[in-house]
Formats: C-alpha cells, structure tokens, sequence
C-alpha cells in the first residue's frame, strides 16, 4: 500500500461528478446540545401498535432533521437487498427469503442515515474546539457534528487534535506496536459492525503480534449464549433459521425488546400469529413487539391502519426470574409425562442426549414454591406457558439480553436448551434455540476469529494457511483489558469501531483505565467519547461507513457478514465516501500491521488490492467457509453448517447435554431493588438520536428510573420526583447516580430499570459473571432514595 506523508492512499476512484448535496461546514457547539427540543419530561402509556404510521411519521422527522432528502430514500431501496445492496449496520436479523423490496425498520434507516450526514469533523473543527472542551459536551452533540474526515492525532501542549497523515499515522501506531516488550501489552477490541475480511485480518494482525487479547462486544452481550451452547450442543450457536420460524407452531421470547433492537423480528412475529402460531413474550417489562404492529411494508395494513397481534401470552418474571420460570415449565412437562406419553419425546432424550435423569432428578427436587418466589410468577401463570409447550408439536425459544446479562446467565441458557430437549425440540424443521445478536457482524467477528479463547483447531489452521505461529496462551477479554490498563499492563489500546468509552461498565474506573494507556487508537466513523478519554497518545482514523463505496486497484469491493441465524452474504457500499481521505476498515488493518511487522510474510497490501483474496485464505482456515467466494455470492449467500441441527453433537458425550444447575435466588434483598439496563427506542447501543422513547411513552428525558407503583409508594415518591440511584459492588462499595426522576412503569415489585449508556456507571468493573465474565448489567442490586438523603 502506498501512502504520503500528508494525504491518504489514494486507490481508484469512480468519476467524481457532483455531489447530490454539498456537505455542511463544521458548526460551532448549539446552545442546545441535547437531542431533543427542550420542554418538559412527559410520560404516558404508549397503546398504539409498533412500527406502523408512528414508526413512518419519526423516519420521516428524521430524514428531514438530517437533511438526507436524496440519500436517504435511495439507502431504502438498496438496503437488505442480495442484490448489491449494503447490509443494514444496525441489527443482525436475517434478511428476508421471499424477496421484499421493503425490508427495513425505523432503526435501521435512523441508523444508515446517521452515517450518511453530510454533516462534517475536520481540521478546522479541530483546530476550533480543545479536548478539554469537547469533553464537556454531551455524547449527542459529539455524534452530530458529522463524519470524520482524515486521520487525526492528539497535541498533548495544545490540547488539540491536529492532522497526521496516513503513513505517519500508521507508522505512529505500528511503531508503539512494534516497541512493546511483551506483545500481550497490547489490547484489540472490536464492535459488532465489522465485516467478516477485516475482522480476520485484525485477528491475523494480533496473532501475528503474538497476543490474544481480542476483547470483543461479545463479552458484554452474548457471551452466555456462546458458552452454555457450546457445552450444551457442541456450538457456539442458534440451529434455526428464518425459515424455522415461518412454520413453527410456538415462539417464546425471553428478554428482548424487540420492536427497538431488532425490529424485523415484528414481521415474523406477525406472520406466526396470522397462520396460528401461539407466541409467548417472556420479560419483566411488556414492550411494544408483545402486543400489536402495523407492518410498513404492508400497504394494505397501513392504508387501512389495521394492526395485527404479535403475542398471544406475556409474562412477567421479576428481573432474572427466567431460569425459574423456564424450571417450571420443565418441572410441568415432568409430571404430566406421567400421564400423557406425548409430553416427553423419549425416544429423542434416550437416543440424542445425556444427563436426563439427573435433570429429571433436579426438577422433581425444586419445590413449586420456590419456583413461585424466584420467578415472581403464580403456578398457574407458569403452568400456561407450559400448556402452550407441551401442546405445540414444533418450538422455537429466542433471547436476548435480558437473559444473558446474569452471574446465571450460562445456566438460564442452558435451562432453554433442557426444555428444548425434553420434547425433541432441536434438529428438525421449525425448532430449536434462536438467540438474537444486537449487532450487524457481532457473530460473524467470532466466527471469523475475534476470539481471547481460541480453539487449538483453528489456531493450526491459522498457522497452515497463514505461516505464523500464533499464540496459544489465552488472552484478555473485555473487563480483563480494563483492569489490566488500569494496572498500567496494557500500554496500546486500539478499538475497532464502537465506543468503547461508553458501552463498558463501571464508566470512571474504564475512563481512568484508558488514560493509563500509551496509545489508544480509535478506528471511527463519527466523533464520540472515546476520542476524549484517551491514552498519553491517541489517534483517530476515519474509515469507510457501510454505505459508502470500496474502491481498490481491483474495483469497488465487497463484504461480507453473518447475521443471528448464520447466513453469510455480501454487502456492496451505494455512495460515494464522506471524504476522500476516508480508508476501508481492511486496509486500516493492513497498514498498521505492515508497519507494526515490516518483516512479515503475509501479503498485506496484496489482499486489500482484492478481497477475493483475503476470502480464499480464510476459505482455508475457517470451518464452513470451504469455496467462500462462490458461495457468498449466491442469493441471500449461504448457511454456516450446524453439526446440532443435524444431531451432531461435539460435545463430551456426542450427545446434547442435560444441565443440573441450582435455581439461583433472585429475590432483592429488603429495601433494595433489581435494577437492569436497557436501550431507548430512540438511540441504537451508545447512538442516542434523540431524547424519546416512544414505544414506552416517554418524551424529553433519559435520567429516570422505571419503578413499580407499590415501590415508589413505599418510598414515599411520587411520578418525577427526583431520585438518587446507589448500587452495592459484589466488593461492598457503592456507585450512585443523582437527580434521576422516578416513573411509575408496569414492571414487577422489587424490580426498576434505566436507560444505558448513562447507567453503565453503576456496574463495578469487578461485578461480572463467573459463568460467562459479562458485566452484569441487567441485574444491578440499588437503593432508590429520595434525591439528597444518600451521600
């Protein structure tokens, strides 16, 4: 690869021609820096349905806020599409199989329209605006200023960001690299929005290095998921696909919110209620997917504004209270066995799994009681969702966060994977375990190698295919990297997307813990926290968004990715880029690897060239991916195998396994609560488009905390009145957030939840899972107290 001193690399571009829209000039800091119009905090129930004229009308506002009068449109028509469309880079539901011109979501196009800005970050903007600060303003205005235009690195005398050119700024990080005395003192960490080429070459360039250290969103999200199918089953993965649920008979939905993190789903949950499918919603809040819809691209229904339901159940378990719920419902299926011979697949469990009696020994041992007083459910609240289980002959059981984010979050999955069994549920048409990643390619980072735990298998591929000898010592993952910079272990940082400064727990101590390093450098599209919290040097580097073309020496390339259900297809950029000093994520990746190993074998400028090449090479080491790039081009591209959905099982045994996990007790202790957090409707991870949360009812405020009625009763608050938030660390010190406004919310006694990234605060850096290491921030132990009375 080729660079100057003070331009980009510059590949080959498409014919310039005019811009459809000249891009807005840097702005000075609005006097309003929040997101919404000032006014009031109001909130009322929401009763309408999810999407429908409610989702067109806020698209609408914010295609006109954003000024994407041409773009914007265009992006619908090409997103999703297998046909050189781009991939969506919000959600990881799989793209539709029966050829909608129109699959897309509210969020989704929020999300490409808040890359396609025309909104601009410069060296004039920079050079107007300290560090010092930027860091006084809020996380909405830094995102809002626009796109990143050119590499940038920070002035430590003046307190500025000024111009580096590529081949300084590779040399800059290359160097740091290269000059550690341990490879492990450095850090990878990588978001969701990666694709599948440069996510490999990250994972080549660490290895080559020779660390592990590949702290990835996974850690924080799916990590339970991961680990307890990989125990259970033998995979790291769901075994159904879209086309599972178009013909199942039931669907249980533990824990999502889907109407807002993955708002495709609303179609098939209205597909599956409209030919009889039973759908029971499993969460301690009922959101909006739980109830109606209007389906944008069902001219009909919107014409007509006819909803149709997308559940037939829901259930409301205190804050993690699934895995009692789902014992329960095993529990049920039990003993009617007994008496009816179709409640239990025998011939499945004898043939296909192992441990049964030892689970059937668990579950005639858990006393209903118990199974009442963990779950926050009656009996007969749990003997209905059993009833709609044992009478559906084909199930599918999906989930998200709200099941993950446990110190039992690996037991809660694997206590699915159990009820699963029971009725053979696994390894035919229409069932089997579904879990919804939140992001485009978080599962496709792992697949294609972002991993701190690596498979001997895949590192002897690695080292046959690439010529390296990569490390087999284990690394660091995402609190781990956190603590050791903060022990000054760690001394380069480089973060792949995301923000980093943000999305981790316990917001200070991460903060303190970036400031540690060396050198952080920030891979980015748009300006963000994680500029601002910083190492001794830092750097940011502009890269391409998902939108925009790919120019190489061999043409405009692709990429590819795999959604939730392990379908890898391609993704083609539609606009031309934001600057032409932008870089793909790929050849990033390149030029800090050449100039960090300036020895080493792998072709690194040759595969950006083409990323044909970078598929052939991983072709060879990736399980799956055998004729990659035939394959990938094919419509909708292809399907990852799945040894379980075929009754193939690399576990221990070469059976499913059967877990025996204890119920964990759940019950807030007295005066305290169960606190978990959550997104907005409005705002995609640590993106926050405006203060609203529509489907929840609340406008012009995110500083609350939803209690239950009798809660705040008890505590003598009334609807707004101002609240301090103090958590208890599993270490006994406490994290308090102050002035929040409580809001009476239909959520189960002794529970509360509150808006992430703001919340993230009162996770301590040492309250994670030892099942899975996932900062626990859905089961967050607080007090509420009336503002002022805590210290």
């Amino acid at each position: 690869m080729t660079t100057s001193d003070d331009t980009a690399p510059t590949p080959p571009r498409e014919p310039q021609g005019p811009q459809e829209q000249p891009p807005e000039q840097p702005r000075e800091r609005p006097e309003n820096d929040g997101p919404s119009p000032a006014g009031p905090p109001h909130v009322q129930p929401y009763h309408h349905p999810a999407a429908g004229w409610g989702a067109a009308k806020s698209v609408t506002r914010f295609l006109l806020r954003e000024g994407a009068y041409l773009d914007g449109p265009r992006a619908v028509m090409r997103m999703n599409h297998e046909d050189g469309g781009f991939d969506c880079p919000g959600c990881a539901w799989p793209d539709d199989t029966k050829g909608l011109h129109l699959d897309i979501c509210e969020n989704g196009i929020k999300h490409v329209t808040w890359e396609m800005t025309r909104k601009r970050v410069g060296r004039e903007f920079f050079a107007a605006h300290s560090v010092t600060e930027l860091s006084g303003w809020s996380d909405f205005a830094l995102e809002d200023q626009g796109r990143l235009t050119e590499p940038m690195v920070y002035d430590a005398d003046t307190d500025h960001y000024v111009p580096i050119g590529w081949k300084d700024a590779f040399a800059l990080a290359g160097g740091a690299l290269r000059g550690l005395d341990d490879p492990n003192r450095a850090a990878f960490y990588t978001s969701g929005r990666l694709g599948n080429e440069a996510t490999f070459l990250y994972q080549l360039l660490a290895r080559e290095l020779g660390t592990n250290n590949l702290p990835d969103c996974s850690n924080m999200c799916h990590e339970a998921s991961g680990r307890a199918l990989q125990a259970a089953l033998g995979t790291g993965k769901g075994t159904v696909d879209l086309k599972d649920w178009e013909v199942t008979d039931a669907l249980f939905i533990l824990g999502v919110n889907a109407a807002s993190n993955a708002p495709r789903m609303l179609t098939s949950l209205a597909e599956a209620y409209k030919r009889g499918a039973q759908i029971v919603h499993i969460n301690p809040l009922v959101e909006a997917a739980a109830t109606r819809t209007i389906i944008p691209h069902d001219f009909t229904d919107m014409a007509l504004n006819r909803a149709t339901r997308t559940g037939t159940l829901n259930l409301q378990p205190r804050i993690g209270g699934d895995m009692a719920l789902l014992r329960g419902m095993a529990k049920a299926i039990l003993e009617q066995s007994a008496t009816d011979e179709r409640a239990l697949d025998r011939l499945f469990v004898e043939r296909h799994t192992s441990g049964f009696e030892a689970y059937r020994d668990v579950c005639e041992s858990t006393p209903w009681e118990e199974i009442e007083r963990q779950s926050g459910l009656d009996r007969a609240a749990v003997l209905k969702a059993a009833r709609v289980y044992r009478e559906a002959d084909r199930s599918i059981f999906s989930w998200c966060l709200g099941v993950t984010q446990h110190e039992h979050g690996v037991d809660t999955v694997r206590e699915i994977v159990n009820l699963l069994l029971l009725r053979g549920n696994l390894g035919r048409e229409g069932a089997g375990p579904s879990p919804v990643r939140g992001h485009s390619n978080v599962q496709g980072n792992r697949t294609c190698g972002i991993d701190h735990r690596p498979a001997d298998a895949f590192l002897d591929r690695l080292a046959e295919a690439c010529g390296i000898e990569p490390p087999r010592e284990h690394g660091l993952d995402t609190v781990g990297t956190i603590e050791a910079m903060r022990r000054g272990e760690i001394e380069v940082f480089v973060g792949m997307g995301g923000n980093f400064a943000l999305a981790a727990p316990d917001t200070p101590y991460t903060h303190q813990a970036l400031a540690a390093c060396a050198l952080t450098v920030q891979v980015s599209t748009k300006l963000n926290r994680s500029h601002l919290v910083h190492g001794r040097r830092a750097l940011i580097l502009p890269c391409l968004g998902r939108t925009e073309k790919d120019h190489q020496r061999a043409g405009v390339q692709s990429t590819s990715v795999e959604d939730s259900m392990s379908m890898v297809h391609l993704s083609v950029g539609m606009k031309r880029p934001a600057s032409p000093h932008l870089l793909s994520e790929p050849a990033i990746v390149a030029g800090i690897a050449r100039a960090a190993l300036p020895d080493s074998p792998t072709p690194w400028e040759w595969y950006i060239e083409d990323y044909d090449r970078i598929r052939d090479t991983m072709a060879r080491v990736l399980d799956g991916f055998e004729d990659f790039n035939r394959r990938v081009r094919l419509p909708l591209g292809f399907r990852i195998k799945q040894p379980a959905r075929e009754l193939v099982f690399l576990t221990r045994s070469g059976k499913a396994e059967f877990s025996t996990a204890p119920l964990p007790d759940v019950v807030p202790a007295p005066g305290t609560l169960a606190l978990g957090t959550m997104r907005s409707h409005d705002q995609w991870n640590t993106t926050i488009y405006s203060d609203d949360d529509r489907y929840r009812g609340v406008k012009n405020l995110r500083t609350l905390v939803f209690m239950n009625r009798d809660d705040m009763r008890e505590r003598g608050l009334a609807e707004f009145d101002r609240v301090d938030v103090t958590s208890t660390a599993g270490d006994g010190s406490t994290r308090s957030v102050h002035g929040y406004l409580a809001v009476p919310y239909d959520i189960p006694r002794g529970c509360a939840a509150g808006y992430m990234p703001e919340l993230n605060v009162l996770c301590a850096i040492g309250d994670f899972s030892t099942q899975s290491d996932q900062p626990i921030m859905k089961h967050l132990k607080v007090t509420v107290e009336r503002a002022g009375r805590t210290g």
